[in-house]
């Protein structure tokens, strides 16, 4: 999956892939995460957020099921 980077202290990179509704953040720490279900509209909220890891833990990381994968 193909990601961009975003200015965050906490995430280094994030990525969508919309047939799926997968998506996926790197953290700085290198480690990985897939959150699944997520809709596009959520995804297109949390890149304009201003402080990403804020939106994170607010709306996906709790709200939707997720795994590492790097």
């Amino acid at each position: 999956m193909n990601r961009e980077y975003v200015s965050s202290t906490n995430i280094a990179s994030i990525g969508y892939d919309e047939p799926t509704q997968t998506l996926e953040v790197e953290f700085t720490n290198g480690s990985v995460y897939q959150y699944y279900n997520v809709g596009v509209g959520l995804y297109e909220q949390f890149k304009e957020a201003p402080s990403k890891g804020q939106f994170l833990n607010a709306y996906i990381r709790t709200a939707y099921p997720y795994s590492r994968v790097g």
